[in-house]
């Protein structure tokens, strides 16, 4: 059995707990502990494995980090030390070779299942696959739950608050998350762990350590307008995130911040919200724009503009979202480190190349407009919520809300709807 998912989900303590209930002999180790430098004794400990693993059987063996030992064969320019292929050749024929193994069950883990060796996959070997994926809001709660036995948390704290505030945190990250929230506690010298101690934390982890705030001057009104931006334009588009904060106290690279948190755990994203999180992505920009002038736009953007041309060209290469048709553009091309091909070859010609830049700068260039629209039509709100984010720094989304009502509709924003 193979579990695999994306690091932090809990695929070695999903097998420390198969230890704990199966009631047989569990034998650990990583795969790296068979890669050595000298030839043959990777081979060997295979073997040492699981002749010790036959004398105990019934049994179960747990290999972590199975990648670094099943990576696929042949890989690399010009072969090399093929030492690692002959510990994963006698791994697959103690596995399932002349000899069987009655009683004797293989746990493996990995985060990198596309670059093990199709052998090691095959029925027979690890066939039965374990998707490990991040916990959706129940699973959440439930790890939280785990985390927070031995914190002290007052009354306040929510616990299906925070499984809301964060789609997509691994259990490693709520489990960090709670630590976080304790280091800030003690730090703080308080008695329990509150939300608003929560509430950093998450920011931390997402964004990164606080900076020092922004003194009064024309950065930091500049900035308060960038922010202001992404988030008025963030409110009025129909399928948007709702606004969770602003806020003008640096974090990481970024000099201030605007949160969106979505409603529900996405999979599936549709063509509407992806316009909306572009244009919401412009938002910065076209404020910068409209109220500072073509001379005054600053470098500010550079992150939102990367972010913007990954989605846009993601419309039209991989999700058919454009005028090119229900194409698939770009092949799902292996390094050639990993056996692939050594040419990157493109799959289709210089002229569909030109269609595909002119379809994704169209995209960019309709939701621009659009972010500048909004700006224009709601500059008294955007003015008013700029001077009072630089009086207290940081306003929430429920009062951003309220203050945005005052002047405009907030719900109804079909007229707003972004089309190509």
């Amino acid at each position: 059995m193979l579990l695999v998912g994306p690091p932090g989900t809990g695929k070695t303590l999903l097998a420390k707990a198969i230890a704990g209930e199966a009631g047989v002999p569990f034998f650990s180790i990583s795969g790296s502990e068979f890669v050595e430098m000298f030839v043959g004794v990777g081979a060997s400990r295979v073997r040492d494995l699981f002749k010790k693993a036959k004398e105990n059987a019934p049994c179960i063996i747990f290999i972590d980090e199975i990648d670094a030992v099943g990576r696929q064969r042949g890989a690399g320019i010009g072969g090399g030390n093929d030492e690692r292929e002959q510990t994963l050749n006698q791994l697959l024929t103690e596995m399932d070779g002349f000899e069987g193994n009655n009683g004797i069950i293989i746990i493996a883990a990995t985060n990198r299942a596309d670059v093990l060796d199709s052998a090691l996959l095959r029925p027979g070997r690890f066939d039965r696959q374990v998707m490990v994926d991040p916990p959706d809001i129940k699973g959440r709660l439930e790890v939280l739950q785990v985390h927070a036995r031995n914190k002290k948390l007052s009354e306040e704290v929510s616990l299906e608050a925070i499984a809301r505030r964060t789609p997509g945190f691994t259990g490693a990250d709520l489990a960090n998350l709670l630590n976080e929230a304790a280091i800030l506690t003690a730090r703080r010298r308080k008695e329990a762990i509150t939300m608003l101690e929560v509430d950093d934390s998450v920011d931390r982890v997402v964004a990164g350590m606080e900076g020092t705030p922004l003194v009064d001057s024309k950065t930091k009104r500049l900035i308060a307008y960038h922010e202001i931006g992404h988030a008025i334009v963030g409110s009025l588009i129909k399928d948007h995130d709702p606004v969770q904060k602003v806020t003008l106290i640096p974090r990481g690279q970024a000099q201030g911040l605007t949160w969106f948190t979505p409603t529900e755990d996405q999979s599936l994203i549709s063509r509407a919200q992806i316009m909306a999180r572009i244009s919401g992505a412009l938002g910065g920009r076209a404020a910068e724009q409209e109220v500072f002038g073509d001379a005054e736009v600053t470098t500010g953007a550079s992150g939102d503009l990367q972010m913007v041309s990954g989605m846009a060209r993601q419309m039209v290469t991989r999700f058919g979202m454009s005028d090119l048709g229900p194409l698939s553009l770009e092949s799902q091309q292996g390094e050639v480190f990993l056996g692939r091909d050594w040419m990157n070859r493109s799959d289709f010609s210089e002229e569909i190349a030109t269609r595909v830049d002119a379809q994704v700068r169209s995209i960019a260039e309709h939701c621009y407009e659009i972010a500048c629209k909004l700006v224009r039509d709601n500059r008294t709100a955007i003015d008013r919520l700029v001077d009072l984010l630089i009086e207290k720094e940081t306003i929430d989304g429920e009062e951003f809300r309220q203050i945005l009502a005052e002047y405009t509709v907030v719900p109804e924003k079909e007229q707003y709807v972004p089309q190509l």
